[in-house]
């Protein structure tokens, strides 16, 4: 009796030692991960380095003080501002269609937030994780009023002008032909030139992103000379990206921009948010950080969500303050609304 409980107490002593062995070995992998990922360098530095357009009035801007602003960039300041308590913690580089890409995946900057589509080929093989959609959008054609041009079949034998390397030449490619419409396409890297070409009567139609067309024409000379057909032909689901393969980094930029959205459909923005922070309801309480350790699974303060939706606001009130009706552009929220209100808005639970 005495050797077999002898032998009972040695065999849990010795579950007990490998148990701590193999805890032990997770703790370090963790750490291990945790220093290996993008967002253990951006904290040392300080700073996150974002890519943007920096050329796309309501996405990415940057005028002539050096001040960045769009809904692009209000991403990168929501993330800087989860991380730093500190909205203005960001370094932007403006990227075209072309080098964007490359700069993600070598690292010059930390996340990808400009206008790019999402799609299978850019996720499945170009190596890039994406966020949560942030802008809805759909391509047409923008032309002048004075041109007779009311669909794409009235552009048989035109010269459409648009950017290399996008969605956008791929989409007309696809239209024209499927439609057996002939056509010139007139491509260019740089986006400026595209419009530039457009605007000197290069080509009598250029395409994009319906919201780009609306942007770029209102910077033309007499933006009203100058309509956007009604026609939409593609999806464009617009979100930013971080290099694929490291989940932690990519949990804090996702969970980011959730934050925006679930605020909204809490009623909490930036200027009620003293007020919602002695709120009793617990759903409030664990999106603030008042309860809970959401933050600390990310590996972020607590009040990471807070301190986005003081600095930077919810989502409407950064789609308001870049695209809404007080804007040059004006763009209607229509399927960029909350789920709630028939848009396609939509934060999984912070639970």
């Amino acid at each position: 009796m005495i050797l077999k409980q002898k032998l009972k107490s040695f065999l849990m002593l010795s579950l007990l030692i490998l148990s701590n062995y193999f805890t032990s070995c997770a703790r370090r992998e963790t750490s291990t991960e945790s220093r290996q990922s993008r967002l253990y360098t951006v904290l040392n530095r300080g700073k996150i380095i974002c890519g943007v357009s920096g050329e796309l009035p309501g996405f990415s801007f940057v005028d002539k003080t050096g001040k960045y602003s769009g809904l692009d960039v209000d991403i990168c300041r929501a993330i800087a501002a989860a991380l730093f308590d500190n909205p203005e913690a960001v370094e932007y580089r403006n990227l075209n269609a072309k080098e964007r890409f490359t700069a993600l995946q070598t690292g010059e900057i930390d996340i990808l937030s400009r206008n790019t589509t999402w799609t299978l080929n850019r996720d499945a093989a170009v190596g890039l994780a994406f966020a949560p959609i942030v802008f809805y959008d759909g391509q047409s054609i923008m032309v002048r009023k004075n041109s007779g041009i009311k669909s794409l079949e009235d552009l048989k034998n035109k010269a459409i002008c648009t950017q290399t390397g996008t969605t956008n030449e791929q989409n007309l490619t696809d239209q024209m032909r499927q439609r057996n419409i002939p056509y010139k396409p007139v491509v260019f890297e740089d986006v400026n030139v595209v419009f530039t070409s457009y605007a000197e009567g290069r080509c009598e139609a250029v395409t994009s992103d319906r919201s780009q067309l609306i942007s770029r024409r209102s910077q033309l000379p007499k933006p009203e000379d100058h309509i956007i057909l009604e026609t939409i032909f593609s999806k464009e689901p617009l979100a930013p990206a971080v290099k694929d393969g490291d989940s932690k980094w990519e949990d804090v930029v996702t969970w980011s921009i959730y934050a925006t959205i679930q605020a909204e459909e809490l009623g909490i923005n930036s200027k009620n948010i003293a007020q919602m922070a002695t709120s009793s309801n617990p759903e409030i309480k664990r999106f603030l950080g008042r309860e809970g350790n959401l933050g600390k699974d990310l590996g972020l303060s607590s009040d990471f969500a807070t301190r986005i939706i003081k600095h930077v606001g919810n989502y409407g009130e950064i789609y308001e303050r870049n695209l809404g009706s007080q804007t040059p552009l004006k763009l209607e929220r229509g399927q960029n609304n909350l789920w709630t209100k028939g848009g396609l808005l939509y934060s999984p639970p912070f639970r």
